[in-house]
């Protein structure tokens, strides 16, 4: 009992220098300078007469704060763990220590996490998502895939207390929906969703089917960062088709008896973006083609090209075979990630959103490659 409470005193100050390491090399004191100097801007008299620049300024200190709070909880709770094992030593109180373990286990885990969220240092990871969900041929079983998808992705996005909000759906009279676009907004929304691109399997015996049999079932995801006011691209006009139809869906609040819902086509690369989530044609131009901005500059940094002009082609959502992960109900449960070879026997549970088992090793990996 004696030896493992020194191994787990040696491991606790591992973690201590690890978690100060990581303080300063995010820049914890810039970070509470930064802070404090978006909380004068707040108290300025005409600080909210740019509403949309007031906001982004309060969602910055927002983020700022929980990155800080997170780190200085972190230590203090180190800390406390530091004394309770030295009372636990002095007092030879070795029956408190299930206690001690229970708290090093915690500490590890948010350790872990804290020390993942320093990995999203990409450009636009801190950004809002943009997230579309594509169904697979197969007709209802591969669209009730899709909705079974947007379910999950809601749900995840809802737990982290990220906003929700449907910019675009095509649902089907049969059932399911063949395809969807959200705007998953929160802080590294797009930093943790980007190991979501790619294409996802189902194995299930098919409630559609009568005679009860197997069926596997594809639907594509594609994830990039929303753009709104911190890039200037330029975009040749005579580039762009664009369409304005009647926005549809299930019946929502949005539905309108005017075209108000906008499809834009980048002719050179065949890009496609549609926004149909207000009222307003306007509005649903502007959104589609932040979408739209957003898409080019991710496609430009993938194909190494030095200009929007620069990207020709066709390129599709994602490339059929590009499989990242299987959803199996039949004849075992199991989610496995092929690119990491993270497994989870409860499927049911991932379905649920409990998905950051699956972006957290996607991150360690990136981060090592």
């Amino acid at each position: 009992m004696l030896q493992d409470i020194y191994l787990d005193k040696e491991k606790l100050h591992d973690i201590k220098e690890m978690v100060i390491e990581l303080g300063v090399s995010l820049d914890i004191e810039g970070l509470r300078e930064k802070s404090l100097d978006l909380e004068q801007q707040s108290y300025e008299e005409d600080f909210w007469k740019d509403v949309e620049t007031a906001q982004k300024t309060m969602q910055d200190m927002k983020a700022l704060r929980n990155q800080i709070e997170e780190y200085e909880g972190l230590i203090k709770s180190i800390e406390d763990l530091e004394v309770f094992m030295d009372l636990i030593l002095e007092e030879e109180a070795y029956d408190m220590y299930k206690d001690l373990e229970e708290g090093l286990h915690n500490i590890i885990k948010d350790a872990d996490k804290f020390k993942l969220n320093t990995l999203l240092s990409g450009e636009f990871d801190k950004n809002n998502a943009i997230l579309s969900i594509h169904s697979g041929a197969g007709g209802l079983e591969a669209q009730d895939w899709a909705e079974m998808l947007l379910r999950l992705y809601r749900r995840w996005g809802e737990g982290k207390g990220f906003g929700v909000e449907t910019l675009d759906l095509l649902s089907d009279t049969e059932g399911g929906i063949k395809s969807v676009t959200l705007l998953i907004k929160g802080y590294n929304a797009y930093g943790y969703l980007k190991s979501e691109k790619g294409v996802h399997r189902l194995v299930r015996i098919s409630p559609f089917d009568s005679a009860g049999k197997r069926h596997t079932s594809f639907a594509s995801i594609d994830v990039y960062p929303e753009i709104e006011g911190e890039v200037n691209i330029e975009i040749n006009p005579s580039d762009l088709k664009i369409d304005t139809y009647r926005s549809g869906g299930a019946g929502g609040q949005h539905v309108n008896t005017t075209d108000s819902a906008v499809r834009i086509t980048h002719i050179p690369t065949g890009i496609v973006v549609q926004c149909q989530s207000e009222r307003s044609q306007t509005t649903n131009r502007q959104t589609a083609m932040n979408m739209l901005k957003a898409k080019l500059i991710q496609l430009k940094e993938e194909e190494k090209k030095e200009k929007i002009e620069d990207l020709q082609g066709s390129y599709s959502q994602i490339a059929w075979g590009s499989q990242i992960r299987s959803y199996v109900f039949h004849p075992y449960s199991m989610v496995k990630d092929h690119r990491t070879n993270m497994e989870v026997g409860d499927v049911y549970g991932v379905m649920d959103g409990d998905i950051d088992i699956f972006i957290n090793e996607y991150l360690k990996q990136k981060s090592l490659s």
